[in-house]
């Protein structure tokens, strides 16, 4: 899991920023008001603002997805330095919020802490372009490896497979089966398959959107080519204690497969 903070006064353009980012990356946004409000706590002393710190931390670190974005002022370096994002982006957009006592105690960063991302203007579709010119770097026209299955649960067989598949060509397409309930099994929707798979790859520190990407696609139950087609369907071999992985079987541990 990777920690993107964005940060700035009120009313810099953050929230615009994390709502556009995280639907491009599918990702959690973790507003700070949110928070706030869940908790109950609008406690903006010095022991409230460094109580959201390490709220806002803990609810990043709880979570599985390869990304999360958290939107939060976090106007002093101590408060950035609890978060530890591995990404920070500071909206330099204004020289003044609305609330007085953050404009006295924002500290713009120095030139020795890190930021990824200074942004002056407030075009936030130019700026989410920017980031994920480096964030997302799956490049379609090079050779790719296709796995096309239910991943029903996606499970360590599965990964195992993966990892054969990205040796020979270093990405992967990912196909995810559209049968949820199909034979009156497959209990799980796209949804829950895809943040699986992200879980478990990034485990193993493969990173979607650079070395795979998912696809969602129809429930194909056959693949017919013609003479030669520039590409070739193979069976991977595995040991006895990987084959014995069964989808079923994790199905009905889960209470899922009667």
């Amino acid at each position: 899991m990777k920690k993107i903070l964005i940060f700035g006064l009120p009313g810099s353009g953050k929230s615009t920023l994390a709502n556009k980012l995280s639907k491009k990356l599918d990702c959690l946004h973790l507003n700070a008001d949110e928070v706030r409000e869940k908790f109950k706590d609008w406690d903006f002393s010095d022991d409230g603002r460094l109580r959201q710190a390490y709220r806002m931390k803990q609810l990043a670190e709880e979570n599985k997805n390869q990304y999360i974005i958290l939107d939060f002022v976090c106007p002093k370096k101590q408060y950035r330095n609890i978060i530890s994002p591995d990404i920070s982006i500071f909206m330099d957009t204004i020289v003044k919020g609305r609330f007085k006592d953050t404009n006295s105690i924002f500290e713009k960063p120095t030139k020795e802490e890190k930021v990824n991302y200074i942004f002056k203007t407030f075009d936030s579709d130019k700026h989410v372009q920017n980031i994920l010119k480096n964030l997302i770097t799956f490049n379609w026209r090079n050779p790719t490896v296709q796995m096309l299955g239910r991943w029903q649960p996606f499970h360590d067989g599965h990964v195992a497979l993966f990892k054969r598949a990205f040796k020979k060509t270093k990405q992967v397409v990912i196909q995810v089966r559209d049968c949820q309930d199909w034979n009156n099994s497959n209990p799980f929707n796209y949804y829950d398959i895809k943040n699986g798979i992200i879980k478990k790859l990034s485990q193993e520190n493969f990173v979607l959107n650079k070395d795979y990407v998912i696809m969602l696609v129809p429930n194909i139950i056959n693949i017919t080519y013609g003479r030669d087609v520039g590409y070739k369907i193979e069976e991977e071999v595995f040991d006895e204690k990987i084959k014995n992985i069964s989808a079923t079987k994790i199905r009905k541990k889960m209470g899922y497969d009667k």
